[in-house]
């Protein structure tokens, strides 16, 4: 295992991301970055910026998000706020709730800004499913339900979902500790969680305990 991802678990960047639609591939860009940085299991600092990315959003994206054209239209250029986000996650590790989406999304604005993504992600989604194949489905504001999370009820903008996915995350932390004895979990641990069949999930954790 790589020092980097021996790092624990509950020292990295949660994040996420509004955008004008599902692809970057299909020209779609960020609107709005969130994140929560949490330094050994508390909230040490948080991110938040709208960003403006040179065209109109839909009506469709100004309803679901709650972002409008005329807040985007006083925003600065998504190069500039991402230069600034490059700078406060460094090559710190990464979490989304579903982050084949916000991976591909921060690997195309940094790319428009000749950066690479310093840090590896995962993903809680993939994560909970594995801890929590019993919950009705695996959609953040289900899961914040499920396991009585604290909420202001707020989704779709993108700080408060890194909250909600932020307190998600320590949860499943914490249920590794008391209901596995799993302490101060590798980052990578996490991640081969998130790759393990849902059959071989007890198995591993039996491992990871006894090392």
């Amino acid at each position: 295992m790589s020092p980097a991802l021996n790092r624990p678990a509950d020292t990295l960047v949660v994040l996420d991301f509004e955008t004008t639609g599902l692809s970057p591939d299909q020209g779609d860009r960020a609107i709005e970055i969130g994140a929560v940085r949490l330094l050994n299991g508390s909230v040490a600092d948080r991110f938040q910026a709208l960003m403006n990315p040179g065209r109109r959003i839909s009506g469709f994206i100004e309803n679901y998000t709650g972002i409008s054209n005329a807040m985007l239209a006083d925003a600065p250029p998504c190069a500039e706020v991402m230069s600034e986000f490059a700078a406060f996650v460094g090559d710190d590790h990464l979490v989304a709730h579903n982050a084949s989406f916000d991976s591909r999304f921060l690997e195309a604005e940094f790319a428009r800004i000749g950066l690479p993504v310093g840090g590896t992600f995962v993903c809680s989604m993939l994560a909970a499913r594995r801890l929590y194949p019993q919950a009705p489905n695996h959609k953040l504001g289900t899961l914040v339900a499920y396991k009585n999370l604290p909420t202001e009820g707020v989704y779709h903008r993108a700080l408060a979902d890194a909250e909600m996915t932020a307190q998600l995350w320590l949860q499943m932390l914490a249920d590794l500790e008391q209901e596995h004895g799993l302490s101060r979990v590798p980052f990578a641990v996490m991640q081969q969680l998130t790759r393990t069949a849902k059959s071989s999930v007890a198995a591993l954790l039996r491992r990871e305990a006894q090392r």
